[in-house]
Formats: structure tokens, C-alpha cells, sequence
């Protein structure tokens, strides 16, 4: 095993919500003390329809209490089981907010879907969009941009020195692997997107973007590594070949409901985190398209 030196390890912390079993990281330079959150959650109550920022302020405690200085706010792509944290972090702090390129094709979908006017190719809802390749840095830290789409087609995995952050592309080797019957999902796309993700080196550490308990796990886990998911991963390990995965994938996609946020989820997510414009009686209202999905 080749060990990468000290600076490419950066300081990782998982934040698990367990009302919607995402992990938000905060990922930081031990060198320069730079930060980046990746995959905030803002909280919502659906019964009440009310919104409130106890896992925002989680992180960017722990962001205080460590003296870092947050400089990037990043997704993985639009969730469709939590609302994300992303716009109320940026209008806190004024840091910029990055996602994949091709987050267009997910706001065409589903802006139709929500009739949202001020969801348009021109508007500026992301700061950056990112394409297979991209780099930038986090402190001494480069970040590489893997495209790794199938969950969604503007999925993206970012690889952080020795770690990689996979978003909802793979979880852990016990739960197997992402959802792909969304919009623009497509099961031979992720089996190829998770790939690039097993051609990284094996000691590379993968931290997924949620965790559930299988059959004989009790506790939640994120943090894996390439060699374990080859290895290990019940959907595409032990060199599962792709016209298996496929088939297996889409078997299981077909029983599978929809996720109980997913209408509140996107059409906050696809305004990065911003709440939809208030109408003419000045409320903000989520809007729940009958027989849609």
C-alpha cells in the first residue's frame, strides 16, 4: 500500500441527520485551517411545513469552535431526501455554492414540473458548476471533480486529497448502491460513474452521502474505502459485471416508493437551498403537483 503524504489528508467530520440519514462533512486543511461544507441539511418538519436551521448551526459551530475559515459550500447533486442547507450558509458567510454542470438538465425537469418562473437557464442560483476534470483548491488541498452520474445525471464525486465524498453514487459496502429510477437516472450509467470511483487508489477513503441500518448493523457508518467496496459492496463488489448490475439495479429500483421529501426536496434543491418566491399575499408555499410522480 502506498500512503499519500499528511497533506493530502484532510480533516474529515461527518454530521448524520437522522430524521433523513444524510451526512454532512465538514472537510478542512490541516494546513491552512480552509473549509468546505459538502451536502447541508437545512431541517423541515413536512406535517408542520415549517423549516428551521438546527443542523446548519451544527456545522458552523463546529466551524467557530475550530477557527476555520469556510470558503466553498458544495453538493453533490439536487437531493431528493432532504432540503438542502446550501443557500442559507452562502448568505451567511458569502461563500460560493458549487455543484455539476449539468444541474440545468435536473432544473428543466423539475422546474417544468413546479411551474418555477424563476428557475431559468439565466438565472444564477449556483455559483459554480463543475465538470469531469475540474480542480480547485481547499487551502494546500486540491479538489478533482469525478462526473458520476446514473443517481441523477448532474451527480458529481469530489476527490480531497486521499478521500473521495460519493454523494449518493455508492453507499456502504452492506447497503449497496444508489437509486437510479429519478429523472435522467439510468442504472448502466451509475455502474460505469461508480467505476471511476473503484479506479482511485485503495487505501482512498469513500465517505457516502447517507447511511441506513441493514439486517445486523445498529449503528450508522459513512466512512469506508475503495478497497472495501470492491471488495465488499453487495451491488457491485467481487467484479459484478455490468449487464448484472444492470438488472439487478433496476429490480430493485422497481419496488422502491418514492422518498417522503422528494416534492418539498427538489423544488427547494433546485434553488439551491432558497425557498421558493413569495406570491402576491406575501407566504412562501411548497407546492405538491397531484399524480406527478
Amino acid at each position: 500500500m502506498t500512503l499519500l503524504p499528511q497533506t493530502h489528508h484532510p480533516d474529515v467530520t461527518g454530521f448524520f441527520d437522522e430524521a433523513t440519514n444524510t451526512v454532512t462533512y465538514l472537510v478542512a486543511d490541516p494546513a491552512t485551517g480552509e473549509a468546505a461544507i459538502i451536502d447541508p441539511v437545512l431541517d423541515y418538519d413536512a406535517a408542520a411545513a415549517r423549516t428551521s436551521t438546527a443542523s446548519i448551526e451544527r456545522v458552523l459551530n463546529a466551524v467557530t469552535s475550530r477557527g476555520l475559515k469556510l470558503v466553498r459550500v458544495l453538493e453533490t447533486h439536487a437531493h431528493a431526501d432532504h432540503l438542502t442547507g446550501a443557500d442559507e450558509i452562502r448568505s451567511r458567510t458569502g461563500v460560493p455554492i458549487g455543484i455539476g454542470h449539468n444541474i440545468t438538465k435536473v432544473q428543466k425537469v423539475f422546474g417544468n414540473l413546479f411551474d418555477a418562473h424563476d428557475v431559468t437557464p439565466d438565472a444564477i442560483v449556483f455559483d459554480e458548476t463543475y465538470s469531469e476534470g475540474d480542480r480547485f483548491n481547499i487551502g494546500s488541498l486540491e479538489v478533482r471533480v469525478l462526473h458520476t452520474p446514473g443517481h441523477t445525471p448532474a451527480c458529481v464525486s469530489y476527490v480531497v486529497g486521499d478521500s473521495v465524498f460519493v454523494g449518493d453514487t455508492l453507499f456502504m459496502p452492506d447497503f449497496g448502491t444508489a437509486r437510479c429510477d429519478f429523472p435522467g437516472g439510468d442504472a448502466r450509467t451509475l455502474y460505469r460513474s461508480i467505476h471511476k470511483i473503484l479506479a482511485l487508489p485503495e487505501e482512498t477513503r469513500v465517505f457516502v452521502g447517507h447511511d441506513y441500518l441493514p439486517e445486523g448493523r445498529s449503528d450508522y457508518q459513512w466512512e469506508t474505502t475503495v478497497a472495501a467496496e470492491k471488495r465488499e459492496n453487495i451491488h457491485i463488489g467481487q467484479g459484478r459485471g455490468e449487464d448484472d448490475f444492470v438488472a439487478l439495479r433496476e429490480a430493485r429500483d422497481a419496488g422502491l416508493s418514492a422518498p417522503r421529501l422528494i416534492l418539498p426536496a427538489l423544488q427547494v434543491n433546485i434553488r439551491a437551498g432558497a425557498l421558493p418566491p413569495a406570491e402576491e399575499n406575501g407566504k412562501r408555499f411548497i407546492k405538491l403537483p397531484l399524480n406527478a410522480l
